[in-house]
């Protein structure tokens, strides 16, 4: 009897164990719709037309910015391409150049973390659509010991990080650190 209860006892606080994580939130998959806003890591291609010496790539630095020539250190982070376009322009314009016409597209994005029970675990390049049934494939592949029905994601929205228990069809952004569990059995 003892042994039964005992045995009920250690089932419950499992189970318990378990059912105390929630889902992502709202905030968690809004993230994915809109534009995609830039942050450290992430690599952009500027174009000014018909001013070839200042068209280059700039990688956004820890602090969230770019350094263009003639116009020094602009804020890229939390901003769409279209916005980091309109602010060169703008600077570009008070002096440098005439009705300036700028142009930004990425580059390239920066990368993705996966960790846990993957084979190899590490630092990826993202690449455009990406799940994370994906990117376990890119990282080898889930361990025996892996619990493969879903996933912790860690995404920065809005300056917030913010940890979320996903599917494997959920989309991965760029910058995220995913997180294979252990199972139990």
């Amino acid at each position: 009897m003892i042994i039964r209860f005992f045995l009920l006892l250690a089932i419950a606080l499992g189970l318990s164990a378990c059912s105390s994580y929630r889902p992502a939130g709202d905030a968690f998959h809004k993230s994915l719709i809109g534009p995609y806003q830039l942050d450290s890591g992430d690599r952009v291609r500027v174009i000014v037309y018909d001013q070839e010496n200042l068209n280059n790539e700039y990688t956004v630095d820890q602090s969230g910015y770019i350094s263009v020539p003639l116009i020094g250190d602009v804020t890229a982070r939390g901003r769409h391409t279209t916005e980091l376009a309109a602010e060169i322009a703008t600077r570009l314009q008070n002096g440098f150049v005439r009705d300036p016409d700028v142009s930004v597209e990425i580059a390239q994005y920066r990368p993705f973390f996966i960790m846990g029970e993957v084979t190899n675990a590490g630092q990826y390049a993202y690449v455009t659509g990406m799940t994370v049934q994906t990117a376990i494939a890119i990282s080898g592949g889930f361990t025996p010991r892996a619990k493969q029905r879903y996933v912790d994601i860690t995404r920065q929205i809005n300056g917030k990080i913010i940890t979320g228990r996903v599917s494997l069809t959920d989309p991965v952004r760029p910058g995220d650190t995913i997180y294979v569990r252990e199972r139990l059995f």
